[in-house]
């Protein structure tokens, strides 16, 4: 049989719809909830979340509602902390989820954020879902509709972590690579999640300006790198005279054939092969360090 997982009936907030959802992705996809206030109904689930007045792990049981509890947590992490304690998600992916995601949901149901209605998030996405549900059927649909939205989520969570992972020993190597062979330049043999790795092995002073690799329509990309992580700006703009331009006014531009697109804001080059993106780095003195 498939884990049943109870919560509460009316109203679904991001924390119950989380808290089912990391279920459903790491415990069991086929995982069915019932919602439902009712204490014996609840207690034949196979797990119970945000409803029963009882934190009690070992049981599978997860609310935060009583008095009794005085941690900070809502039912989401508190389902996250018992996946890692269990050893289903690993400590580093734990982390990731809870920086991405699921500190965020607790925070919001306990009261300690308000969410800005301006800005999209997934507290709100969720709340969405539930609107003009009037009948229980429909929120029961509406519910089940923002789970899947959630473990699809948090599906691209884990891939993302992944990718994370798998970039770590490869931009590391790159960079050090670069700095070995007196480039400017971190080449990459294919597009990883570079940035965090970039700035966690100390982006912020290492002598390089630009990272390159193909894409996978094969041309080759040529981005500017930002000073510091979660800005716009670069530490070496791409020139200005390639501001804009595609195809042959770039290429006249570059002096280089097979130039295809430059950014506006000299961010980002697109070369239609690897040597055309080092001639065009070459042409305007950014491949070596000497070059400052």
């Amino acid at each position: 049989m498939s884990t049943l997982v109870g919560t509460h009936s009316g109203t679904f907030h991001a924390d119950d719809v989380l808290a089912f959802a990391l279920v459903r992705h790491f415990v069991d996809a086929e995982a069915r909830v019932l919602r439902t206030r009712d204490a014996s109904a609840l207690s034949e689930c196979d797990i119970v979340v945000d409803v029963g007045g009882v934190f009690d792990p070992a049981n599978r049981r997860f609310d935060h509602h009583q008095s009794s509890y005085t941690g900070a947590l809502s039912s989401a992490g508190m389902v996250m902390e018992w996946l890692e304690t269990e050893a289903t998600v690993t400590p580093e992916l734990a982390q990731h989820l809870r920086a991405q995601l699921v500190d965020y949901v607790d925070a919001v149901d306990t009261g300690r954020i308000a969410p800005d209605p301006e800005i999209p998030c997934f507290a709100r996405l969720v709340e969405t879902f539930g609107v003009g549900a009037d009948s229980a059927q429909d929120k029961q649909q509406a519910f089940l509709a923002a789970s899947d939205a959630a473990v699809r989520y948090l599906k691209g969570l884990e891939a993302d972590h992944q990718q994370l992972c798998d970039a770590r020993e490869v931009v590391r190597a790159a960079m050090d690579e670069a700095v070995a062979a007196g480039r400017r330049v971190v080449i990459l043999d294919k597009y990883y999640r570079w940035k965090p790795v970039y700035f966690e092995y100390g982006g912020r002073e290492h002598p390089t300006d630009y990272m390159m690799f193909p894409s996978d329509e094969g041309s080759w990309k040529i981005l500017a790198i930002p000073p510091k992580p979660g800005v716009f700006d670069q530490k070496r703009s791409l020139p200005s005279s390639w501001a804009g331009l595609m195809g042959d006014e770039l290429s006249q531009a570059t002096g280089v054939p097979g130039s295809v697109f430059c950014h506006k804001n000299c961010f980002i080059a697109v070369f239609s092969t690897r040597e055309g993106a080092e001639q065009a780095l070459r042409s305007f003195d950014r491949w070596a360090p000497s070059a400052a």
